[in-house]
């Protein structure tokens, strides 16, 4: 049988400092999107991928168009925070993709894109992660700033925040469970630290004198 191929750590280039949406300051956007084609598109939403399906399946490598991933968990506060501002975030860009995956479920996508805490949001140009969205404020005005500033792309003026953003699709009320990267990242601390400890003791040992250093 053939070693399985470990999954490889995408790099993603952080976004730089926002700048306003203004014409003034108006830049070449980093990314260049293929704007989809809304024809017949009624209803803008973003989609949440299941525990069976894969990001790689929506995203395709041989295209330019560009798509915003979410990696959330349902028991965390800033990601149900996030949740209605990102639910809006379609209706804005209609001519952008929105997909939001639950990072417990999906823990090789996570560490593939380097996802050590949640919410994570980057943006894809065909199946390559170009950015990352770092702000602290993640309100609809800093998604669409961020989103102006690396595809030059303009939001829809007539968008805000709704009662029906905060149902769904991505839930704003928090559910009980483990946060397993937390626990993850808590468990390989501990860990580094121990292994840390027995080098540190081992070499002390094969230093001459040094076992003999508390004896009287």
């Amino acid at each position: 049988a053939q070693p399985r191929e470990q999954p490889l750590l995408e790099p993603v280039l952080p976004a730089p400092a926002e700048e306003h949406n203004g014409t003034d300051g108006a830049k070449a956007p980093k990314v260049s999107c293929e704007e989809r084609n809304t024809t017949g598109i009624d209803r803008f939403t973003l989609q949440i991928l299941n525990v069976s399906q894969d990001l790689m399946e929506f995203l395709n490598p041989n295209s330019s168009d560009c798509t915003l991933v979410l990696f959330y968990t349902p028991w965390c506060r800033f990601s149900a925070s996030l949740a209605p501002h990102f639910n809006s975030l379609p209706r804005a860009f209609p001519t952008l993709r929105f997909l939001a995956l639950d990072a417990s479920q999906h823990s090789s996508l996570s560490t593939r894109f380097g996802t050590v805490a949640v919410p994570n949001i980057l943006l894809f140009q065909g199946a390559k992660p170009m950015a990352r969205f770092n702000h602290t404020d993640r309100t609809l005005e800093t998604l669409k700033d961020f989103i102006f500033n690396q595809t030059g792309i303009e939001a829809q003026g007539d968008v805000a925040v709704t009662e029906e953003d905060w149902e769904g699709p991505l839930p704003s009320v928090l559910t009980k469970g483990i946060d397993w990267l937390l626990l993850f990242s808590v468990l390989f601390l501990a860990g580094f630290v121990m292994y840390a400890t027995v080098r540190t003791e081992s070499i002390r040992w094969l230093i001459p004198g040094q076992e003999h250093e508390h004896q009287e």
